[in-house]
């Protein structure tokens, strides 16, 4: 490969990596945003933007665009005023989908999040129809291999954690929302990494999915999580661990 080609390729490399940050912290903004119009832009007595903040930071968003924000959200700046909606629906296997979405078009959302559902082999249904199938958790991941179960359930015991079990080499904490905060920082001060941390929707119960429903499952969740106005995609899928080997090699 010649070096022309190769810095060809690097700059496509690039080109969609920047693309994915910039849709990221596109999304992190108008969270940010909307936290601090409904909460105010006290990180302290409002926990949804203190979230939000986190997040942006952790994924290296400027300063200068979470204060920027901060004040579009509370009227300081001139902002877009976002709505914000739940859409419920159905994908393939009968899998339950919500999606939240921050939008400045209502009229323009709606039919292309049904659009997606309806070309990937799903539905969007009516408000509520699978929402009661999920619940509203904190979750933080930690690397199992910096501290024992054992020790970090000690570590967490003042705090309203729902559970703690290790997983595929990853210590799963699940807290209410409300204690999420304060158990990030807990583990966050210890000096452990987290690999993942998020409030989210977990599901009450599951589906299990085949190759082929799996394969057009994970293509509708990819599709809705790539289009701008959406925030988060919550499921109930559950794809078993022979399936998920067979869709590694497909």
């Amino acid at each position: 490969m010649s070096g022309h080609s190769k810095w060809a390729t690097i700059k496509r490399k690039k080109s969609v990596v920047d693309a994915k940050r910039g849709a990221l912290f596109t999304k992190l903004i108008r969270e940010i945003t909307v936290s601090a119009r409904a909460g105010g832009e006290d990180l302290n007595s409002n926990p949804r933007l203190r979230t939000a903040v986190l997040k942006a930071k952790e994924n290296n968003m400027p300063n200068d665009n979470i204060d920027r924000a901060i004040k579009k959200g509370t009227g300081s700046l001139e902002g877009v005023t976002y709505e914000e909606i739940r859409y419920e629906g159905y994908g393939p296997g009968g899998v339950a989908i919500m999606v939240d979405c921050l939008t400045d078009n209502r009229n323009r959302t709606t039919p292309e999040i049904r659009t997606i559902f309806s070309k990937n082999g799903g539905n969007l249904g009516e408000t509520g129809c699978v929402g009661y199938n999920f619940e509203r958790k904190g979750v933080v991941h930690v690397d199992a291999g910096a501290i024992a179960e054992d020790n970090l359930m000690e570590l967490l015991l003042d705090f309203d954690i729902h559970d703690i079990r290790t997983e595929d080499k990853v210590i799963v904490v699940t807290t209410s929302p409300e204690a999420y905060n304060d158990v990030y920082s807990a583990i966050k001060n210890k000096g452990l990494a987290t690999a993942y941390n998020e409030i989210t929707f977990l599901p009450k119960s599951t589906v299990s999915l085949n190759e082929k429903t799996a394969q057009q499952c994970l293509r509708l969740i990819d599709l809705l999580d790539d289009h701008d106005d959406v925030q988060n995609v919550y499921s109930n899928y559950d794809i078993p661990d022979e399936v998920m080997m067979a869709l590694g090699e497909a």
